[in-house]
Formats: structure tokens, sequence, C-alpha cells
């Protein structure tokens, strides 16, 4: 079956209302990594349950629909899909608890052609529940490999910038624990082959890989680290490309550049110097 572009294009997703407490706030930033020294003061506010810190980026583990992609009737080969993009907006501080209404459409759908993939886009608003305040705005840009060549679609969204051709203003290097994949599951992607080494194998890994969003916030703990000094309020936005996979065990290699409102970055398993995260950027508040 192939993509029908209004068919997907107006596919009827069912707000979500999900409840998160300290705990589910603390998880998370374990399955980051936060806590690995137990004498960095900075970082265990992110793990203890006395006014606890929240990685902004935990939004993206709360409300996403489940493997919708998955249907039949999207005309999506959804073995061929890879989560191409991850792009977050902030709108208000995310607090350590709280009931949130999650509103997904897909807003886009762009056909590369025949032979060349398309891109999938589906846009996730996110508010309070009791208040109706904005919380989060998260796009998510999955790139299916087999469905180009439908026809009809979109314009592609603006591409990421690029870093800049200059050595970095700072390196943050996180070492990503062994069991990691194994915790960040545990927020609720349970797909095996982050934890089976055959279903790994046969996806043409040589062992179980991390899921790419754990990157993606160990990317954003680095960058809180080292432009957020007044805390991770100061963290407006927060986007970048996944260009390989890491995995558990290995180190992780954050590159920033400062801006003026901001900052670029990169991320590498640093053992392979090889590009995980890239086109990178962060809208930082003061």
């Amino acid at each position: 079956m192939a993509i029908i572009y209004d068919k997907l294009r107006n596919w009827k997703f069912e707000d979500r209302v999900d409840t998160y407490a300290a705990r589910d706030c603390m998880l998370y930033a374990l399955g980051l990594g936060y806590g690995s020294d137990p004498l960095d003061e900075s970082e265990l506010r992110f793990v203890h349950e006395k006014d606890t810190l929240v990685v902004p980026t935990l939004m993206a583990t709360v409300g996403a629909p489940n493997a919708w992609a998955a249907d039949p009737a999207t005309g999506i080969n959804y073995l061929q899909l890879l989560h191409g993009e991850h792009r977050m907006t902030f709108h208000n501080p995310v607090q350590a608890a709280a009931s949130v209404r999650s509103k997904t459409r897909v807003s886009g759908l762009v056909d590369k052609g025949e032979g060349k993939g398309a891109l999938v886009i589906t846009q996730r608003d996110i508010f309070d529940e009791a208040s109706g305040l904005p919380l989060a705005s998260i796009e998510h840009v999955s790139f299916c490999r087999a469905d180009g060549g439908f026809g009809a679609g979109d314009q592609a969204p603006a591409a990421l910038p690029a870093t800049p051709d200059r050595a970095p203003d700072h390196v943050v290097e996180l070492s990503i624990l062994p069991q990691a994949a194994l915790l960040y599951r545990l927020n609720g992607d349970f797909n095996q082959v982050h934890i089976q080494p055959s279903v790994a194998r046969a996806a043409g890994f040589e062992r179980p890989i991390l899921h790419g969003l754990c990157t993606f916030g160990m990317a954003a703990r680095a960058l809180l680290r080292a432009c957020c000094p007044d805390g991770p309020q100061q963290m407006k936005s927060f986007s970048t490309r996944f260009s390989a996979v890491i995995f558990p065990g290995e180190t992780l290699r954050v590159e920033i550049w400062r801006t003026a409102g901001g900052a670029h970055f990169r991320a590498l398993a640093k053992e392979r110097e090889k590009v995980v995260l890239s086109n990178g950027y962060a809208d930082i508040a003061g």
C-alpha cells in the first residue's frame, strides 16, 4: 500500500492527557546519565525529589502517539522508517509534576521522488491540562526510505543550520552507561532493537543501540551544563538531525559553538569519531 497524500495529511489523532511526577523526571534524568558522579552537586537536583530540576527534553517522552505509523492504513513502510530530525520549542518552564494535554497532527508530507523516499512531519503541541498554558511544541521528522513517488506533497521544512567552521567554544564528554538503553526504555520506548541482541543483529547492528531520543537528551544535558548556569528554564528550543547510531558504553562528545542568543552543537561517538547528531541548534535565554 502506498501513501495517499490527502488521507495521511488528515490523519486523525486523539488528544492525549498524561500525568507525570518528580519520579518520572528523575527516571528520565537517570537514563541520560545524571548522577553518574554522585559528588557533582550541579546535577544531583535532576535526580533528587527535593526541588527537582527537569531536563526540558522530558517533553519528548510525554504524550507521543504510539507507533501510529505502523498502521498499514497510513501507507508507510514502517520497517523502512528512520527518525530524521527532532525539533522542540519550550514556551514555558517544564514543571516536575503536571497533567498535560498533547495534540498531534501531520503537518507536512514531502515527496522526495520515486526511489528517494519521503518525509513525514508531525507536530505535537503540549499544554498544561489545568491552566491551558502552552508548554512545548515538538516537530518530529521521519524519513520514510521506501515511500517516495506518491505525487502531491508539501515544501520541506527549513534546513537546520550547519555548525560553524571553527573550533568549538565548549566540549562536553559524557560517558554512556552500559545499561543506559535499559533505563531509557522505561520512559515508554520499548523497541526491542534497544534491548535484544538478536533483534539488533537482525536490524544490521552488532549489538543493541541507544535510543535516538536518549542521545538527544544527553546532548541537551551537555548544553544545560555549558550554557545554562541559571537553570534549565534558559533553554528555549533544542533541535538536531540524527546522523548515526551510538551504543551504550561509548562516550558522547558534544561540541558547542556559542552565538548571540543561542548555541550550535554536534555530537560524536568519541571512540569511533563518528558524528551521531548534526546541525544542532538551541535558543538560550540570557
